[in-house]
Formats: C-alpha cells, structure tokens, sequence
C-alpha cells in the first residue's frame, strides 16, 4: 500500500481514544436485541388447541360395528356365529382358532369386545386388489389354501391372504369372508374354523366389530359436529346484529352444540331491541 508524503517538521496526527462505552442510542439498540434474544430462547411455545382436539380424537378407543365394507380398516374383531358366541383368533405359532369371548353385553355379540390380544386383526387393503387382507398381533398375516385350512404363518399379503366381505343376510349387519378360492371362512362349532364352505350359510356369518376411529362416516361426522360447534364472537355478533355480552355468547355457542340455536338467536334479538326501547 502506498504511503501518503510525508515532510520534516510536519506533526504527528493525534491518535484518538475511543471510549469503550457505546452511546446512549447504541445501548438502546443492543439492550433490545438482546432482551428480544432472551426471549425467544427461554418462551416455550404453547399447544394449539386443534391439536390436542384431534389427539383426542385419535384416543377414541370405543367399538362400533362395521356396517359396509368400506368400513373394515384398522384393528377389527371377527365375532363368529357360535354358541355360545366365539371370536377367531391366532397364536405366535400362527395357529387358528375360535376363542370365547367374555365382554359381551348380555351375551349379545353384537356388544362384543376383544379381551385378549390373540382376538384382535388389523384389517388393511393392497393397491389394485379388491378385498382385506388381516394380520394378526404377531405380525403375520392370515391365509386360506385351497383345501381351507387356515393359518397365520405368512409374512406376506399373498393372494391366499385376500379375504373378500360379502355381505349376509342371517344376521343384522353380518359379513362373510371369501378366499380367494372361492370358498367362504365357516364354523360349524366352536371347535372347528374352516375356509372350505361353497354356500353362505348362517356358521358363515360373522360380525365384525372395529375401533369406531377407524370408521370412516363416523371420522366425517364428528368432523362436521365439530366444524358446526366453531363459530367467532364476531359472527355471532353479525346474526344477533348487535354487541353481545359474554353470557349471551357462552348460551349461543351452547345452543349450537344443541341444535337450539336459532331458538336461542331469535332471543337475543328480541332481548336486544327490547333493550334499546326500554
């Protein structure tokens, strides 16, 4: 770099001391950066609420029947038509059962819920088949040959591991199962579960019941209950076309989730025009 010209007797500049103290406005600047720094570390975020809402949701572990085939998804119980009433089951080896149920309403299987493990199947699809394929709490999926003998060994949804619901008119809501072979999932007795009956008979008949959250018009009525319950203070105060009062919003959004509300809204109108002549 080059140097400016310098001459005999020219003076020195004076270097100046700079005050390590930053000006007063400085020190406003940093003292905000920093207090905005400290905050956003330490504030912990808040739940949202449509969050913890639809996590309830998801918890919902009641048992509802399935009524249609669309509704077979997710964890399932296969009540068969036994006496008394049994549930088809596998172990870890992958054998096939039927196993007494205990919780039952007053015997009836329509009510019927799984109290062991070995009662209870996922019911999935396979993209481009038509039917269910059902894997068991050991992960192994269950399967008809062509004799009907039944299993739960295979590790893969093969076509024998195709079930198809045929609905059946012995019993309210009752499905049979269909291999792939043509040939319907029966049992004659508690004793004896087959896969090899030609004709949809009553021991054909099955009811299935499943997770209510799995089903699919139950997930969009309770999505449409709970779209029909949100409504703003704002909205409210546009239908009562006046200010409301918290009271009155609190008896409105309560009437909503009632089906009275436009009972209760033709109230507060009222009652707000008879406030405003009193």
């Amino acid at each position: 770099m080059v140097k400016p010209l310098t001459f005999k007797g020219d003076k020195k500049p004076r270097k100046r001391k700079r005050d390590p103290t930053p000006p007063p406005s400085e020190q406003h600047t940093q003292s905000l950066t920093t207090t905005t720094t400290t905050t956003s570390t330490t504030t912990d975020p808040q739940p949202s609420t449509t969050t913890t809402t639809t996590t309830n949701d998801n918890n919902d572990d009641t048992w509802t029947t399935a009524e249609t085939e669309a509704d077979i998804t997710g964890p399932v119980l296969l009540v068969l038509a036994t006496s008394p009433p049994t549930a088809l089951s596998s172990d870890a080896l992958g054998a096939v059962f039927a196993h007494p149920l205990e919780n039952m309403i007053d015997s009836n299987p329509a009510t019927a819920e799984p109290h062991d493990v070995r009662q209870v199947w996922v019911a999935g699809r396979v993209a481009g088949l038509e039917g269910v394929t059902l894997k068991g709490h050991h992960g192994k999926y269950l399967s008809a040959d062509k004799h009907g003998l039944l299993s739960a060994t295979s590790t893969a949804a093969n076509p024998p591991c195709i079930f198809t619901p045929v609905p059946s008119a012995h019993a309210p809501s009752g499905f049979a199962l269909q291999t792939a072979y043509e040939t319907f999932l029966t049992a004659p007795s508690a004793s004896e579960v087959r896969g090899d009956a030609d004709t949809l008979t009553y021991p054909c008949t099955l009811r299935i019941r499943m997770q209510a959250r799995f089903k699919p018009r139950l997930q969009q009525v309770a999505r449409e209950e709970k779209a029909s319950a949100k409504i703003s203070r704002s909205e409210l105060e546009k239908l009562a076309e006046r200010k409301l009062g918290d009271e009155e919003v609190r008896r409105l959004k309560r009437a909503r989730r009632e089906g009275n509300f436009y009972e209760e809204l033709v109230y507060v109108r009222r009652k707000g025009k008879h406030d405003k002549f009193a």
